[in-house]
């Protein structure tokens, strides 16, 4: 299958920014729905859009998915043949103190992506979840079929809520459709309230960094253009149903009855923390003053990705390995806000 007009949400935002510049580069027409909320510095989102607009295949919808008929429109308008949807109420801790907002953008938004891609048939939906939906599940790699009842936070919740609603109308209304579970997406552009904007900001300004968990803390980082290469591929790979599905022991990645599948976008390498910021400290040629806290709520010791899914469907498996990623994200940071060296 090959998608020429995609319509994809959260353009303002980090993974949606790469997305989108990696579509238009391949000749694709990218709709980008954002509503540039002020979660984070909008003055971010706006150096993102406007490098964006300079392609001549990008329309911008500067809606809020939570607007039904804004949505509804912005289907009938461009009839696009597949819809990511990368648009969320981002931050796990966040969701704690402002649970509302995660109501409205994770479930009411993806409510109106879901319906509009029923009135506006689409080859296929692809989606964002995420790795906190594993919760307290500590049986490492992550296996896409794996226990996902336990969600720690209200984000995680919406998240796993996000799959099975996307399920459901896969079942009802032949929906072919993709949940991407991401692993600690970093990189180049990436979100101010992020561990590693956080860190090499406070490096520079010779503040004190917090180390939660007192260091012991493990992730699958996975550089942001593995994450963009991983939904170009799955774009083009509209899920089916799997008539190897066993309805007596039913599998949670795949259906039996619907077109509809979830897969793990990681690294597949489970690195310590304290190693990261070592790798982040030689990029930047200056040692952080470490400050030891302990596990902060919702938080989870360790994420490790079984990308095995993802391969097979693409071919694709991430593989970039911190030293790079963080020193391009470094690059990035000092040119983009005029530090040298």
């Amino acid at each position: 299958m090959s998608s020429d007009t995609i319509v994809v949400t959260g353009t303002a935002g980090f993974i949606g920014f790469h997305l989108a510049e990696k579509l238009l580069h391949a000749g694709k027409q990218v709709i980008g729905i954002d509503c540039v909320s002020d979660y984070y510095d909008v003055n971010l989102k706006e150096a993102r859009l406007d490098r964006l607009k300079q392609h001549q295949g990008f329309v911008e919808r500067r809606i809020n998915l939570e607007d039904e008929t804004a949505v509804e429109q912005t289907f009938r308008d461009h009839r696009p043949e597949a819809c990511v949807n990368l648009a969320a109420q981002a931050g796990v801790r966040y969701s704690i103190e402002n649970p509302r907002a995660y109501m409205r953008a994770n479930m009411d938004g993806f409510l109106n992506i879901l319906e509009a891609c029923r009135a506006f048939p689409v080859k296929h939906l692809v989606y964002a979840s995420t790795s906190s939906v594993y919760g307290a599940n500590t049986a490492m790699p992550f296996e896409a079929d794996g226990p996902t009842e336990h969600p720690l936070t209200l984000y995680a919740a919406t998240k796993k809520s996000n799959e099975m609603m996307a399920h459901a109308y896969a079942n009802l209304f032949g929906i072919p459709s993709t949940g991407m579970r991401f692993f600690t997406v970093y990189g180049p552009w990436g979100r101010p309230d992020m561990a590693l904007f956080l860190f090499t900001k406070a490096i520079i300004e010779g503040k004190p960094i917090n180390v939660f968990n007192n260091g012991n803390m493990k992730r699958d980082f996975t550089y942001v253009a593995d994450i963009v290469q991983g939904i170009s591929k799955l774009i083009d790979v509209p899920a089916i149903i799997d008539t190897s599905w066993n309805s007596d022991k039913p599998n949670a990645d795949t259906s039996g009855v619907a077109p509809y599948r979830v897969v793990n976008i990681g690294n597949s390498r489970c690195e310590k923390l304290t190693r990261y910021i070592e790798v982040l400290e030689d990029k930047l040629g200056k040692k952080a003053e470490w400050n030891m806290l302990p596990m902060q709520d919702g938080d989870v010791p360790a994420t490790w990705a079984n990308t095995d899914t993802l391969s097979k469907l693409t071919g694709y498996a991430p593989d970039t390995p911190i030293e790079t990623g963080i020193g391009n994200f470094v690059d990035w940071y000092l040119d983009f806000y005029n530090i040298k060296r």
